[in-house]
């Protein structure tokens, strides 16, 4: 991306609902009297107050982290290598790069969930780096650093950005493999053009979360890799693309599989059923595409209203880009 492009993040409300209907609905839910509207405009102009807090806490954060912490794995922190890959994901990302490369040929080296829902699954990771990345990740769980909530669903986790792994971990592995993968499987959804993105790992475990409702994801495409450990249960189940949660029927149920990757569009609905037992850790990606967003937020569905942001913010840019088509909403 041209760094003289300024990142930026959507200040529209996000879901579906318009506004002409909120009075309506407000009032459903006892919301009648001035004193109640004017309590919730007091608790909204709190929230919004804490999400422009956000950036600067989580820098503050990582800060911290970066000066005071000491890795139980240190290698972790280089630069991703080859050999932390699977053998399957290689061949399939070299594929994807290769001159006269074509879908009907990655589909070949892939597992393919649902063609209707286009959701399709392969080894990312090697044994060995996945129960690295786990050893270190919960020695940073047990450290007294400060841990910020993954994201607005997920209590237990930890952002990768915040324990310094974005730059060497997460950055390479979107720029080298992913874009050329996913920009065979989604061209329509900026799958070449993927230009940021927010990582987090998440924690499923008994007395902390152990399930996820129904959410779409606030990006084009979404990676999500099983990291381990033992456990039963938790599936991921799915939708429609952009379906309301109300109108789930008949779900797709996808089992996670440790090194494996689950790959699919940010939006298409889904969820993760509850952990019966153990300990379920995932790595989730979700991967931002700046020409496709900056024309139309994926979550309220409307085009963008922004303000300036550090880092890779929403994943918006404040200057005019080239566009790609938007998923069509179907």
């Amino acid at each position: 991306m041209d760094p003289r492009r300024k990142r930026g993040a959507c200040l529209r409300p996000h879901g579906h609902t318009h506004w002409s209907v909120f009075p309506q609905i407000l009032r459903s839910r006892g919301c009648v009297s001035t004193e109640d509207f004017q309590q919730l405009l007091a608790e909204l102009e709190q929230e919004v107050e804490r999400r422009q807090r956000l950036g600067q806490e989580s820098a503050a954060r990582k800060t911290l982290i970066a000066s005071s912490y000491s890795p139980a794995r240190p290698n972790i922190y280089s630069t991703l290598q080859d050999a932390a890959l699977a053998p399957e994901f290689l061949a399939a990302v070299q594929y994807s790069a290769s001159q006269g490369a074509n879908l009907k040929g990655l589909l070949q080296r892939l597992e393919t969930v649902s063609e209707e829902k286009r959701i399709y699954r392969v080894p990312v990771f090697t044994a060995a780096f996945c129960q690295a990345l786990l050893e270190e990740l919960e020695h940073f769980e047990q450290s007294d650093m400060p841990k910020g909530r993954p994201n607005t669903m997920n209590n237990h986790g930890v952002l990768l950005h915040e324990l310094g792994l974005d730059e060497p971990l997460v950055t390479p592995l979107r720029e080298r493999f992913l874009r050329p993968l996913m920009g065979l499987l989604y061209p329509d959804c900026g799958g070449a053009r993927l230009d940021s993105h927010r990582a987090f790992v998440v924690k499923y475990a008994p007395g902390q979360d152990r399930e996820l409702g129904c959410h779409y994801d606030n990006a084009e495409l979404t990676l999500n890799v099983a990291l381990g450990k033992a456990f039963t249960g938790g599936a991921l189940y799915f939708g429609g693309f952009f379906q309301a949660p109300p109108a789930l029927t008949q779900p797709l149920e996808v089992e996670h599989m440790v090194g494996r990757g689950v790959l699919h569009r940010g939006g298409q609905l889904h969820g993760a059923r509850a952990l019966n037992t153990g300990e379920r850790w995932n790595l989730v990606i979700w991967l931002r595409a700046s020409a496709v967003r900056n024309r139309l937020c994926p979550m309220c569905c409307r085009k963008p209203d922004l303000v300036d942001d550090e880092g890779f913010g929403d994943g918006f840019t404040r200057e005019d880009a080239p566009t790609v088509d938007v998923c069509a909403l179907t």
